[in-house]
């Protein structure tokens, strides 16, 4: 039996709020800053589910957050991130997610919990840069 589309954004979406109820503390940190509009009056999605179609397939990623208004995504990386496969995933997903004209940032967990600052200068500089 094959899901239907409907079905499977379903499944996306239910994974999706499911990482929006765990999330990490580096993302739980980095939050509080991003919503509600409150960074540069920008609205900032979190979990946020990204999908796109090649040969047919449906394939998808799960942005940690998202700004529709820059096509902008930023990731935060656990250590998990320093695996090589998970590397190698995420060197690809990125170039996909490129290619469909997103820009990506991407952020260490310690980056977060030690450097907030840091780490929103940075998402206003890009920010700029794509104004």
């Amino acid at each position: 039996m094959t899901t239907s589309i409907r079905e499977y954004k379903q499944l996306i979406n239910a994974r999706a709020q499911t990482l929006r109820k765990k999330q990490t503390p580096a993302e739980a940190k980095l939050w509080p800053y991003l919503r509600g509009r409150k960074f540069a009056e920008i609205k900032f999605r979190r979990q946020k589910p990204v999908l796109f179609h090649i040969n047919n397939q449906i394939y998808f990623f799960i942005a940690d957050f998202y700004c529709h208004e820059y096509k902008l995504i930023i990731e935060i990386d656990g250590s998990i991130h320093n695996d090589s496969e998970q590397h190698e995933y995420d060197v690809t997903r990125a170039e996909t997610l490129t290619d469909m004209g997103y820009k990506v940032l991407r952020f260490k967990n310690k980056e977060v919990m030690e450097n907030i600052e840091e780490v929103l200068e940075k998402i206003k500089t890009k920010i700029d840069e794509l104004s």
